[in-house]
């Protein structure tokens, strides 16, 4: 009897033990025989079990559980873009049905048949619909074909079994399928927007005082969301963890959907949110805008240093010291004469190395600088302690004309941009009296760059024009202008004397007969038509529209690639073009010289100074 109950205990106690050892044994042998992924995904949803007791977080694991991945599409997107989504959609159908094993499969391809059969007779009406979003395209019979066969290259993809490692092979297939990838892999960050934009939506729904369990739970819910897609832009940068916390964020919004049901209220909501954001654009935009005006008309720091120390240098010098070489050659007319009107002494000396760097007879070329008072012995020093190789360089002042004044003329506008306001930026329509022994003058505005050798310039035929420059009619063109952009031609004189449809051209390198220019007393014309437009309006503000009317019908067109503009304010100009175009023009407000350049395109500029100068380097000018 005792040897009986001795084996009865005995047997339950065996029992007992392998009842506790066997599932131990089963985890164990389970973790080593999975893949890596596969034992990470099962801790969590071991952890995640363990950790239901707390309520919240068993609530939040329960709703994320009966809730699905939100099906509509945040952002939709006509054509190609849609046909992305609806691969996708199906893409995450075949990968949910890949764990119910090789049955499902065999069914998913049955089905994929079906859609086949089903796509092949829309594409012979022209037509191909698709379920879920209900996306319909109307396009051609050859266009639905080539989206037919991505869809079966993708799906057959999908669809294939290879053991454990299927789900990523479907995974890495989906990134790497059609160049419209970027807008596919981040739609989870995009979802993750939206969905706190819908939280903080519903917290407006909220009294301020509030202090409720479900208003705390979703402030909760947005601060992880920000912290989990930090600066994140596509699927692939967001971690293991953010995709759990949209889950939870999930069931809390479906939470917040019970309390506030309104859909109306919320769509007033969400159209509210949308203004308040525009309007903040909008401000920040025109900040910005008026930022960037004010650095352009700004002085920068260090090129104020240098103009500070140029002109002490200057004054130290005797007077007998700081003759310029080569006077004797600033009259020759046999010479290329190149004229620089500017109050920018780095502008001026990129313009001359240029030049001199790419011409074939440096010994031919004369510089003619014209400035004020202000920057004069500054230039005056530089080009006395920077020579420009053979070249001859001769600096004015433009207080030294004194025939200037009896014209009087200068346009006075109410306005701070020096384009508009500085008389050097008018100086150029008296070109024969500044020079009167010349014949003629090619003239470059302070922001060129010189990248060729200019003799075939010299040599073109003028026909007898008075100006040559490259024109801006060319519609779809980075610099392409209309006279009536700028001119008035509501007004009976410009309207019957000027051709609205006429082909306008760019100042910034203009070739000058001068002696044409005499013949035809154009600038008399000048004086004329600025007297007129100082009493009715005639054109827009600058000299360009002047320009245009001084010179009517006396231009020769140039070739566009003596002369590219563009380069102070058209971000994608063709690096092509600029690489083979003879001079290059950063025409617009953003100066090469200033911190608002645009990088892509100030190396062109920065090659022509050498900053390694200690005079440079102590006024902290860098390349």
């Amino acid at each position: 009897m005792k040897q009986s109950r001795r084996r009865q205990r005995t047997l339950l106690l065996a029992l007992l033990f392998l009842s506790v050892v066997s599932p131990l044994v089963f985890v164990s042998h389970h973790l080593n025989t999975i893949t890596p992924d596969g034992r990470r995904d099962f801790l969590d949803e071991l952890s995640s079990f363990t950790h239901r007791t707390d309520p919240l977080n068993a609530i939040e694991q329960e709703g994320a559980e009966e809730l699905e991945e939100p099906k509509e599409i945040v952002y939709k997107e006509e054509d190609f873009v849609s046909t992305n989504s609806y691969i996708l959609q199906k893409t995450n159908d075949t990968e949910g049905s890949k764990s119910e094993g090789y049955r499902n499969n065999t069914l998913e391809r049955n089905e994929f048949d079906q859609h086949k059969r089903q796509n092949q007779e829309a594409q012979q009406k022209g037509l191909l619909s698709t379920d879920g979003d209900v996306n319909i395209f109307n396009t051609t019979v050859t266009h639905n074909q080539n989206i037919h066969t991505h869809f079966q290259r993708v799906t057959d993809e999908n669809v294939e079994v290879t053991g454990n490692q299927s789900v990523p092979k479907a995974t890495q297939h989906r990134q790497s399928s059609c160049p419209q990838s970027q807008r596919v892999t981040n739609q989870k960050v995009l979802e993750i927007k939206d969905q706190i934009i819908r939280a903080r939506a519903y917290l407006g729904f909220a009294t301020p005082s509030s202090n409720s369990h479900l208003v705390k739970e979703l402030k909760l819910r947005i601060k992880e969301m920000e912290r989990a897609v930090g600066e994140a832009t596509k699927d692939s940068e967001l971690s293991r963890s953010a995709l759990q916390k949209t889950r939870h964020m999930e069931a809390s919004l479906s939470k917040a959907n019970c309390v506030f049901p309104d859909c109306t209220a919320m769509a007033a909501k969400l159209r509210a949110m949308n203004h308040n954001a525009e309007e903040q654009v909008h401000s920040h935009q025109r900040e910005a805008t008026h930022l960037v005006h004010l650095a352009a008309r700004t002085t920068p720091k260090g090129l104020h240093c240098l103009s500070m120390q140029l002109t002490a240098d200057y004054f130290a010098l005797k007077p007998e010291d700081r003759k310029l070489p080569n006077e004797n050659k600033i009259h020759d007319p046999k010479l290329y004469h190149y004229a620089v009107f500017s109050d920018n002494l780095l502008a001026c000396a990129v313009v001359v190395n240029s030049t001199v760097s790419n011409a074939k007879k440096q010994e031919k070329l004369v510089f003619h600088v014209v400035t004020n008072s202000l920057n004069f012995p500054a230039i005056w020093m530089w080009f006395l302690l920077n020579p420009p190789g053979k070249a001859t360089v001769h600096i004015q002042s433009i207080e030294n004309f004194e025939w200037l004044p009896k014209y009087n003329t200068f346009n006075k506008h109410n306005s701070s941009d020096p384009r508009y306001t500085s008389e050097l930026n008018y100086l150029r329509f008296y070109l024969p009296d500044i020079f009167p022994t010349l014949n003629k003058i090619l003239f470059f505005d302070h922001d060129v760059v010189v990248q060729q050798d200019l003799s075939g310039l010299w040599n073109a035929n003028m026909k007898g024009k008075v100006i040559a420059a490259v024109g801006t009619c060319q519609e779809g063109g980075t610099s392409f202008h209309r006279m009536d952009m700028f001119i008035n031609f509501s007004d009976p004189f410009i309207a019957k004397r000027f051709d609205v449809n006429a082909c306008t051209w760019a100042f910034g390198m203009n070739l000058f007969d001068l002696q044409q220019w005499r013949r035809h007393n154009l600038t008399a014309l000048y004086h004329r038509y600025l007297q007129m437009g100082s009493k009715r309006p005639l054109w827009n503000i600058g000299s360009l529209p002047l320009g245009w009317l001084t010179f009517y019908n006396k231009t020769k067109v140039l070739d566009r690639r003596w002369h590219i503009l563009g380069l102070g304010y058209d971000s994608v100009v063709d690096k092509n073009e600029i690489e083979r175009a003879a001079i290059i023009h950063y025409d617009g407000i953003r100066k090469p010289w200033l911190d608002i350049a645009m990088g892509r395109y100030r190396s062109y500029w920065t090659k022509y100074l050498n900053f390694d100068l200690p005079i440079l380097q102590r006024c902290n000018l860098q390349a």
